[in-house]
Order: structure tokens, then sequence, then C-alpha cells
């Protein structure tokens, strides 16, 4: 079984390319890659084609991650058809998603990413863009690593069928 995974920020320049490699690096470690189609994308067009912000790119790579090759792009109405689930960094691209959505099928697809991190009393991931400098980065990628095992758990029996 092949699993399909997006996970959605604004921009898709600094939360979501980093949970995509979060998550990579996750996979790969269990040596899981081959059940998992990965990708991320942004609620807006702010930043299409070009690179993951370079305080992200850094912090990502200070723990193993390189997040340097993605692309950012927009999500489409097809993401809500092809991707088993949709992946937002917080409750404004929770909501944008689900505007976009068609249909209840498409709605049941969109999960809020700090879901699971049920032990952490944080509900969004923050946008670290224009806030706290370099420890927001580091925030960030705090955040996803604890979401990234919750969401492997979850899709883990998936794999096991």
């Amino acid at each position: 079984m092949t699993i399909k995974l997006c996970f959605v920020c604004m921009g898709n320049i600094c939360r979501s390319p980093t949970a995509e490699g979060v998550f990579q690096k996750l996979i790969e470690r269990r040596e899981l890659t081959e059940h998992f189609v990965l990708d991320s994308a942004g609620t807006h067009a702010y930043h299409v084609g070009e690179s993951p912000d370079g305080r992200s790119q850094r912090a990502a790579l200070a723990r193993g991650i390189n997040i340097s090759q993605q692309r950012a792009r927009q999500v489409t109405l097809a993401d809500l058809d092809h991707f088993d689930m949709l992946l937002a960094m917080d409750e404004q691209n929770y909501r944008g998603l689900q505007q976009l959505a068609s249909s209840d099928a498409q709605r049941q697809r969109i999960r809020r990413m700090m879901e699971f991190a049920p032990a952490l009393p944080e509900r969004e991931v923050p946008d670290p863009y224009y806030g706290e400098g370099g420890q927001g980065f580091e925030r960030v990628l705090n955040l996803l690593e604890h979401a990234a095992e919750g969401l492997l758990t979850e899709w883990l029996d998936q794999i096991d069928r």
C-alpha cells in the first residue's frame, strides 16, 4: 500500500516543506519510504517555484534534513482527490483547505498536523517567517518532529495490512 501525504501551510516555504522533510527523514530511518509519497503545498501562490526559506533550510540541515530541492507550489483541487491526507499547519490553512474542498470525501482528508501530537499543548505550527528569528524555526522543527511520530503511528496499521 502506498500512502500519499501533502503538508500544507500558507506560502510553502517554511512550515510545510519542513514538515515534508521531517516526515521523510522519519520514514527513511524506519525503512518505510516505499510506503509513502510525500509532497507539500501552500494555500497561497506567494512563492510558487521558490526554494524553501533559507532559515528553514539551515535549521533543517542542522538536524540532517535537506529540503533545498523542494519548490513551492500552490495546493490544487486535484490534490484533494490525489492525496490520502492533507495536513494543515494551522487553523487558517485548515479552513482554506476546507473551503477549497468540493465534497465531504475531500473534507475528510484534511487534518491539522498538531492533531498528531496530543501530548503537546500547541494546536498549531506557528509561522516562523516574521516571528522569533532562528528560534522560531527551531520551535517549528521540534513541533513537527513530535507530530510526525504521531502521524506515522496513525498510518502504521495501514502499512501492515
